[in-house]
């Protein structure tokens, strides 16, 4: 027998022995280095590892929000009461849909200083169509958030057409919408929007029943269970590995706990507030349409890196006019809701505070200033602790001067956080 033979004859050959245990392995795990992220041990290994090399996610933040809650109820036993959460949830809606679109930007690696400057002026489009011109409501929403699709597209052709930053567009239009506001608004500066409007009516007594809300958290478990089942069966029929139905049973609960308690709390007073509901939805739309979808994808590869996107065949002019109009028509919406929920837009709509507010939202829910990393997510827990911050401070009668510092500090933080955290994932080669 032949040296050849003897390689190819599995009775003789020690390293092929153990095939057949390597070949019911699934086909992702075949590689020994892999096998350790089995099981629930193994997935907290991985999770572990990931936070060690500085993929830190929404750890930071989540742990954030939660010392901060805790040390303004220690402060002022009312700021966890059902009454006040529903007072934040009110006041996480408009800054958390502005914020939504600065997350898209800043997967580009880009910034928009504009989005308060647009919010404004949308609002005062709606306030001045719908009160002073009796065009129709659904008009004059209509109208405002066209404005947001088309300022966008403007910044993204001057963008793409002629390289100019978006730095310098952005900072020109929050100067340029700022003086429309102005001008659209006229001398009295204020239009005071009907209470008994649909509109106002949406954004300040529009809240869900107690069974409706419970309907919808099951309705969110069910869904999210069933999706992650079918997409264990995908994976099993693919021949990869899967989680185990136990484990899928074990975060569809702890999902389920994590909907519930807020919602309980919250019937203890109002209930959940419909525009809160809606902010919601749009994060978990744009959530799908960033992870799931091809665009989605060719987003974070532009905020990666430019060229290498390009040399893929993506349409990199086109990521940016769309991501610039969401972004603008986002701040519309934010500065509408706004508006509605506090019965009026004046000349200080959408000015003050909003831009900074917005941004740092992003920024301390975790998307990198860096460009290719962020969630959407990221809008609905900064907009959580900005507004936190700006309610517990409230409730203690601090001036305004300590919440600008105290927001000032927490977002120096968290841009340091990143910072450190993307050296290290550079150094682990997770960059």
């Amino acid at each position: 027998m032949t040296l050849q033979d003897s390689a190819q004859d599995p009775a003789q050959d020690p390293a092929l022995d153990s095939a057949p245990d390597s070949v019911q392995l699934p086909a992702d795990l075949q590689d020994e280095r892999l096998i350790a992220s089995r099981g629930l041990s193994g997935a907290v290994g991985a999770f572990t590892s990931r936070l060690r090399s500085g993929d830190l996610g929404s750890v930071p933040v989540v742990i954030g929000l939660i010392i901060i809650w805790v040390v303004f109820q220690i402060a002022n036993s009312s700021f966890l009461s059902s009454r006040n959460l529903v007072n934040l949830t009110l006041q996480t809606t408009s800054v958390g849909v502005i914020a939504l679109g600065i997350v898209l930007v800043l997967l580009l690696g880009e910034i928009d200083l504009s989005v308060g400057s647009v919010s404004g002026f949308a609002g005062a489009v709606v306030g001045v169509t719908f009160v002073n011109q009796g065009w129709p409501i659904v008009l004059s929403l209509l109208a405002g958030v066209v404005l947001g699709i088309v300022v966008g597209l403007f910044y993204g052709l001057l963008y793409t057409r002629f390289g100019v930053p978006s730095f310098v567009i952005t900072l020109a239009g929050l100067l340029g919408f700022l003086g429309l506001q102005l001008l659209v608004l006229g001398k009295d500066g204020t239009i005071n929007l009907p209470y008994d409007s649909p509109l106002v009516g949406f954004a300040t007594r529009s809240f869900l029943s107690p069974a409706i809300a419970y309907g919808l958290v099951a309705l969110v478990v069910v869904v999210y269970t069933l999706t992650r089942l079918q997409g264990r069966s995908a994976r099993a029929a693919a021949g990869l590995s899967a989680a185990p139905t136990s484990f899928i049973a074990a975060k569809a609960a702890g999902l389920a706990v994590v909907l519930l308690v807020p919602v309980l709390v919250l019937n203890g007073d109002r209930g959940v507030s419909s525009m809160f509901l809606l902010f919601l939805a749009l994060v978990v739309v744009t959530d799908l349409a960033v992870r799931r979808t091809r665009w989605g994808r060719s987003v974070f590869a532009v905020g990666g890196n430019v060229e290498a996107a390009r040399r893929a065949g993506i349409n990199v002019r086109m990521i940016y006019l769309s991501v610039f109009a969401a972004c603008t028509t986002f701040a519309a919406v934010g500065g509408i809701l706004a508006a509605a929920r506090l019965v009026a837009v004046s000349q200080s709509s959408g000015g003050t505070d909003t831009n900074l507010n917005a941004i740092a939202s992003a920024v301390i829910g975790g998307t990198s200033l860096f460009g290719g990393r962020g969630s959407a997510y990221s809008a609905l827990l900064g907009a959580l602790v900005i507004t936190s911050i700006s309610n517990g401070l409230a409730l203690l009668s601090l001036d305004s001067n300590v919440r600008y510092i105290v927001t000032a500090g927490v977002l120096l933080i968290a841009v340091t956080i990143d910072s450190l955290s993307r050296r290290s994932r550079q150094a682990h080669g997770r960059a």
